[in-house]
């Protein structure tokens, strides 16, 4: 079962950058706008199609859905799909939560050494053979090619193994591909699962990890064009009516216009890259200097070091576990917040935080040619960076 603590919100991730002018003014010029439809409207549909052609995804718009917000997507998508839910441990907080609304299971698979966002590919095998026998029924696995709240990127080899796994054992993969374009080296290899098992593959992305402010909820599905559940797209749907999990109208067409990236918003995107890249790669340093252990940041503004090896001179402080030691650093939450050992000291540490404590600072950060010299930012790493000293002196 998913170790979450009952009761506590997600931890969500906030890429900590203003909305960027010409959304600010779609959003506003938006307030007397129709309704939206469940599922979007046909403009926005179309900007997720081109969004996703752009990628080598061929989209229809009569295959997409969007929501105000991924939860919601997901929710309908086990309530559709029916059985119980398979993630990687860590995981983002969010996605468990959606199976415990239901009253459903969370079956949880360690990561490998490379990588979070995916399974062992053994393990989960393994994990699903002894679910089933104890009447079980996982159908559904999530998995982070991109991922939260590790910051790494699965191996395309792996997550061919993973899918194939999945696809195997008759499950449905559901693919967050929220920081896809997130990612720190252009060169990369980023995987979808979309590209080898299309058919057994529904593709999530929260716009919310890039594309718009989080005060904003919205976020995509794109469904495959062989369905092999019969119509999984039209039962999705019906949760979402029945919820009346509509997009408001503002935030629908500032989507259509994000999703279509005009030139000024391609540009600010890759801004925003190189801001989270650098910052990453600073913490990252400073962690690794320490003494902890944490694989290098690869996307996203997140990273999740393991103060493991350095548990004696934490006692000494008064840190004996995860929580203890998330309270004490800016940015960070628990790892057990993402279904992880609550005896390991494993933290996620979100370094978008540090970018500045104004909406004007958080722009100058964004648009600096070196972002590690900006006054406010370095400052904030040098806070961050005697906090661990602090708590790491012996």
């Amino acid at each position: 079962m998913q170790r979450t603590a009952a009761g506590s919100p997600p931890a969500l991730t906030d890429p900590g950058l203003p909305a960027a002018p010409e959304l600010a003014e779609r959003f506003a010029q938006a307030w007397d706008a129709p309704p939206q439809p469940v599922g979007g409207d046909t403009a926005v549909r179309t900007a997720a199609c081109g969004y996703w052609e752009r990628r080598g995804h061929a989209t229809e718009p009569d295959r997409v859905l969007l929501a105000p917000g991924p939860a919601p997507l997901l929710l309908a998508l086990l309530a559709a799909v029916g059985g119980d839910l398979v993630v990687a441990s860590p995981a983002a907080a969010w996605y468990s939560a959606q199976a415990h609304v239901l009253g459903r299971r969370v079956h949880l698979v360690a990561t490998p050494a490379e990588c979070g966002g995916v399974p062992d590919p053994v393990a989960l095998l393994e994990t699903v053979r002894r679910a089933r026998d104890g009447g079980a029924q996982p159908r559904l696995l999530v998995v982070s090619v991109a991922d939260d709240p590790t910051g790494t990127v699965a191996p395309p080899e792996l997550l061919h193994e993973v899918c194939e796994a999945a696809a195997g054992a008759g499950m449905l993969v559901v693919s967050d591909e929220t920081y896809r374009d997130a990612l720190h080296d252009p060169h990369t290899v980023l995987l979808s699962p979309a590209e080898s098992f299309p058919g057994h593959t529904v593709v999530l992305a929260d716009l919310a990890g890039g594309l718009l402010p989080p005060a904003w909820p919205a976020a995509v599905a794109r469904f495959p064009a062989d369905d092999p559940a019969g119509g999984l797209l039209g039962p999705v749907r019906d949760v979402l009516d029945a919820q009346r999990r509509v997009p408001a109208a503002p935030v629908a067409r500032a989507a259509a216009l994000a999703l279509a990236e005009p030139a000024a918003l391609r540009e600010r995107a890759a801004a925003a890259v190189r801001l989270h890249a650098a910052v990453a790669a600073a913490v990252h340093r400073v962690v690794i200097r320490l003494g902890a252990l944490c694989l290098p940041p690869q996307a996203g503004f997140q990273l999740y070091p393991d103060f493991g090896p350095l548990r004696p001179a934490l006692a000494g402080h008064g840190v004996t576990g995860p929580d203890a030691l998330a309270e004490r650093l800016p940015g960070a939450v628990a790892g057990p917040r993402f279904g992880d050992d609550p005896s390991a000291l494993r933290i996620r540490i979100t370094t978008s935080v540090l970018y500045g404590g104004t909406p004007a600072e958080r722009e100058a950060a964004l648009h600096a040619a070196e972002p590690l010299r900006v006054p406010h930012v370095a400052e904030a790493l040098a806070a961050l960076g005697t906090a661990f000293c602090e708590l790491t002196a012996a």
